[in-house]
């Protein structure tokens, strides 16, 4: 108390002091000035009791009030100008980071001079150009906290972004991304949110693909592809079936036996299909009937003995052995059992078909639409996915090793509608083709649910960018992320007292720079960035809304939402006015389109 009470008393005499050198220096140069002398008051305890009493008037007798008021008035705003200068700079200085956490210089090579001498470096179209729009130096990730400046990621980074529901993903990092993109654009997404925002402003640099088999814009089927068209090779068939098996298979590092024996038999047929030229539609029917020899014969025909040898032996084996594996292929593409469905990916000489190859050179968008759980198409999206990233791999190396301008492939709600069993081992070489990969999920574990917990470690050691944002509640992981931050010194005064007097100490003790309840209550719209080298730092996201020329995207979003809305009545009012009691089907044969 004795200690405070000192304090205050030191703190009104300085600003006594203060207030009395200011007013005796303005209004001497305010009588100078205007030519009635420069007779300084004494600069004395009588001089400011004086003050005190009378005003500063009486202190220059020979000097209008007026002058005198505007020389302390006029001295007070030129001293003002410095002292908030001082006051900002040191007031930014210490906001500029929380203590412990990475600050603009260590991030200097996020910085926009550092990111524009990067994207320089790896994309040969900029050369000799001298001024460059930020959204060809980089992706944009936030402004670091508090006062900026804005952070951006390399075209040669691969993301991942952890964050839970209503936390930013899509308005702070799916949206932003898809709308600055220079290249072609890949987005997979559950929900049709981004879609409707950004789909006006990708028709303004290319072509826009909309794959929607679930009907999740409701937009008309206006193209198809060709999924087959891949599957000319056993590495390429083998791939598809994996996408096909990972769809209702939750973690793909424990595969069973039937889940195991399914996709080789899938592998199997998709190769006879594509090298045969049969249809999806014919994979159905051999699934349907395992005693079909179509497959095995087309197998030989291709010159591929031992895969032919291979579907027999499963073919010819036990009886309960073969149902079994038959039964477990059928339930993996049992999506392809919807009409709706089958259209997407079924030849149609009336609509355009989209080619991966011709994608990933130019500037179109491609949105995967689809459903999550019972009965999504995930196998399909993530088949179409992987193809089109695939096809960047195969044009980069056309390039000379990578994509100019590169490919945006935003993987929004990947655990659910985009389930590539090797994306852990593909990210770190996406990267170096110029193929910028962001992964969106909802937590650390939802991932592990469907890779595995070494599957992903191994895509959180391979993402060169993290951004971890609100909502995060797995203790276990929380406490990790705390762990990597880091801990900082902290300085703790003690007072002791004695006959003698008073004497102040130090002692310093570690705490976490991040505990783990912060980190678990970190605002909406703010991310923790861990990036490769540096050490982690805090960062705002810049949501689509606030961005310069929101108003015109708004505008174009919310008419495309109502033509959603008006396209999901319609489609609605069509199949109540046309519903009638399905036909009762008891085989797989029936709803493959085989009747008995």
């Amino acid at each position: 108390m004795q200690d405070q009470l000192s304090r205050a008393v030191v703190a009104t005499a300085a600003g006594g002091l203060l207030v009395f050198t200011i007013t005796w220096a303005g209004g001497t140069i305010g009588s100078g000035i205007t030519g009635h002398g420069w007779h300084a008051p004494s600069f004395a305890a009588s001089t400011a009791a004086t003050l005190v009493t009378d005003g500063p008037g009486a202190l220059w007798p020979g000097a209008p009030v007026g002058v005198v008021y505007a020389g302390i008035l006029g001295l007070l705003a030129v001293l003002s100008v410095p002292a908030a200068f001082l006051a900002h700079h040191f007031t930014n200085s210490s906001g500029r980071a929380a203590k412990g956490l990475a600050g603009r210089r260590e991030l200097a090579g996020m910085c926009p001079k550092g990111i524009e001498a990067r994207a320089r470096e790896l994309r040969p179209s900029l050369k000799g150009r001298e001024q460059l729009h930020p959204d060809e130096t980089g992706n944009l990730l936030g402004d670091l906290d508090p006062k900026g400046p804005e952070l951006r990621s390399s075209y040669e980074d691969v993301e991942l972004d952890l964050m839970a529901p209503r936390a930013g993903k899509s308005t702070g990092i799916a949206v932003p991304r898809v709308l600055r993109a220079q290249g072609a654009v890949l987005l997979t997404s559950n929900k049709s949110d981004v879609y409707a925002v950004t789909r006006a402003e990708r028709e303004k640099a290319g072509r826009v693909w909309t794959f929607d088999p679930q009907g999740i814009a409701h937009t008309p089927r206006a193209m198809w592809w060709n999924m087959l068209g891949e599957c000319d090779t056993i590495e390429a068939a083998r791939r598809l079936a994996g996408h096909f098996v990972a769809s209702v298979n939750d973690d793909t590092a424990k595969k069973d036996f039937w889940i195991s024996a399914a996709q080789n038999t899938l592998t199997a047929l998709f190769l006879a299909a594509a090298r045969g030229g049969a249809s999806v539609q014919d994979i159905l029917g051999w699934l349907a009937d395992p005693a079909d020899r179509t497959p095995i014969d087309l197998l030989r025909d291709a010159n591929l003995g031992a895969m032919a040898e291979q579907l027999q032996g499963t073919v010819r084996g036990a009886v309960e052995t073969r149902d079994g594996i038959y039964e477990t292929a059928r339930q993996t593409v049992s999506c392809l059992l919807d009409p709706g469905i089958l259209a997407w990916v079924t030849p149609d000489p009336h609509s355009p078909e989209f080619r991966p190859a011709d994608h990933v050179t130019g500037t179109d968008t491609l949105y995967l639409l689809s459903k999550d759980g019972g009965g999504s198409a995930a196998g399909v999206i993530a088949g179409i996915a992987d193809a089109t990233m695939r096809a960047g791999v195969v044009a980069a190396e056309r390039m000379g090793g990578r994509l100019d301008p590169p490919l945006t492939a935003v993987l929004d709600e990947a655990a659910n509608v985009c389930r590539i069993s090797d994306l852990p081992d593909l990210y770190s070489h996406f990267g170096s083709r110029g193929i910028n990969v962001v992964t969106l999920l909802q937590s650390y574990r939802q991932g592990a649910r469907v890779w595995g917990d070494m599957g992903m470690d191994a895509l959180w050691s391979a993402a060169t960018v993290k951004l971890l944002g609100a909502g995060l509640d797995d203790a276990d992981f929380v406490q990790k992320i705390s762990t990597l931050v880091g801990q900082h010194d902290v300085r703790t005064p003690s007072i002791s007292k004695s006959k003698d007097g008073t004497s102040r100490s130090y002692s310093y003790r570690q705490e976490s720079i991040l505990p783990p309840d912060k980190i678990r209550a970190l605002p909406k719209g703010t991310a923790l960035l861990l990036a490769t080298g540096v050490r982690p730092a805090l960062i705002r996201l810049r949501p689509w809304y606030k961005e310069p020329g929101a108003e015109v995207i708004s505008a174009a979003a919310k008419a495309e939402t109502a033509a959603i809305t008006e396209r999901a009545a319609r489609r609605w009012t069509r199949g109540a006015s046309t519903s009638a009691p399905p036909r009762q089907r008891t085989a797989w044969e029936r709803e493959a389109g085989r009747p008995r």
